[in-house]
């Protein structure tokens, strides 16, 4: 049974800003929601009153008590909505305390909301997810409290400064804690499916530089990274998502078993935005990290085998979809048919290839085609410049350039 009374003594002893995680990581120790087939009835409290240094703590103090409560007596719903009262409370405390020393607290309780929203959605297992929604209202103030927040960002002088960013005191401004919660509202939008929303963080965030503000190899950072590579995916901006992928996973933390898990996730966007501009991964990385959905369509794409490349989509289709990465892999068939018929120019050694033979090797694959499709396959590698040369139309013959027919700028451009 929860204790209104230690609680609160904890609260009073966390709350001084001389030790801005005290109170973060009794936010943190919120528990889940307790997973019961007969909750029993929660003890509540009643109002709490709680005035220090000047700030109102009698919102957050009674909500946090309500919120421990419901969580131990198995109600979801019901601790959904106090956190929604401690987290709307903590959004007006904030504003008035010095510095930033509250950010860890705030960042603990963005992380609640987000948690005990998808709890109380499981509960009564709706497809809607209202209360996750909900909680991005919630986490949208926080954000413009602390992006709208009127000191400066201090600038580092060198980058062992910008190292040790952010520092949280009462003369610290708010805006160094903006990406870890623009980080929880990505991972909502993307849970949500409202991508859309992702450009109102995206470009606040970058017109005031703080995607670049501190240290790269910071979680903020490199997460913001992870997250703006896979939007930049979804756009269909291949360059710009590979930069930014690429960034987190080589500032990603690689020593623990989390930042394995974490490199996992990044490679799983990075290596499919590889494939397609032609960058294969070798199967020891795949199997280092466990990715072993990429290993037969990275060999197929390697030696062109459309067969292979088919089955392996197939087979792991259900991955891809749910990572929604499978229209991309789609699109890497144009690498594989690159591949293909640059093959067949190595074995057949000469620059004019009759498109009979083409159509040939596609029936040994395993894929008939017939020489129309042919045609229109090398027009479209012609026309995006990944085969050098031109087509015959009348004669059935693709003459292929005899200077570097097979272009590796053209496809890793793309």
């Amino acid at each position: 049974m929860v204790d209104h009374k230690a609680l609160k003594k904890a609260f009073k002893a966390a709350v001084p800003s001389s030790a801005p995680f005290a109170l973060a990581e009794l936010f943190k120790s919120l528990p889940n929601v307790a997973a019961s087939q007969q909750p029993h009835e929660p003890q509540f409290a009643s109002e709490q009153s709680l005035q220090i240094d000047g700030l109102d703590w009698t919102g957050v103090l009674t909500s946090f008590i309500n919120a421990w409560a419901a969580a131990e007596a198995g109600y979801a719903i019901k601790c959904y909505e106090h956190q929604a009262s401690l987290h709307a409370a903590f959004n007006q405390v904030l504003p008035s305390s010095p510095g930033n020393t509250l950010l860890p607290a705030l960042h603990a309780v963005c992380r609640n909301t987000k948690r005990i929203a998808m709890q109380a959605d499981c509960s009564t297992k709706s497809n809607d997810q209202p209360k996750l929604q909900n909680a991005v209202t919630l986490l949208q103030e926080s954000f413009s409290r602390t992006f709208n927040d009127r000191k400066a960002l201090p600038e580092p002088d060198n980058e062992n400064d910008a190292a040790s960013l952010p520092v949280y005191s009462s003369e610290g401004s708010k805006k160094v804690g903006v990406l870890v919660i623009v980080n929880e509202l990505f991972s909502i939008y993307f849970r949500l499916n409202t991508l859309r929303l992702c450009k109102n963080l995206v470009k606040p965030v970058e017109s005031k530089g703080l995607h670049v503000h501190g240290s790269l190899r910071s979680a903020p950072m490199v997460t913001y990274r992870y997250y703006s590579g896979r939007l930049s995916l979804y756009e269909d901006q291949y360059a710009v998502a590979e930069t930014s992928l690429e960034c987190a996973l080589r500032n990603c933390h690689a020593k623990s078993e989390a930042g394995m898990r974490n490199k996992r996730k990044i490679l799983r966007y990075l290596v499919p935005v590889k494939l397609y501009r032609g960058r294969l991964p070798s199967a020891a990385l795949l199997q280092k990290y466990g990715l072993v959905e990429f290993v037969a369509v990275s060999e197929a794409i390697r030696t062109g085998n459309l067969r292979t490349f088919h089955d392996s989509l197939l087979q792991f289709q259900h991955i891809f979809i749910r990572q929604g990465t499978y229209l991309l892999l789609e699109k890497c068939k144009t690498v594989c048919y690159r591949n293909l018929f640059k093959r067949i120019h190595v074995i057949l050694e000469r620059h004019q290839i009759s498109l009979i033979q083409v159509s040939d090797t596609f029936r040994w694959l395993g894929m008939p085609i017939d020489l129309d499709e042919v045609e229109c396959i090398l027009a479209n590698l012609i026309f995006r410049g990944y085969v050098r040369g031109y087509l015959s139309h009348t004669k059935r013959v693709l003459v292929l350039s005899k200077r570097d027919p097979f272009p590796v700028s053209s496809v890793i451009a793309s």
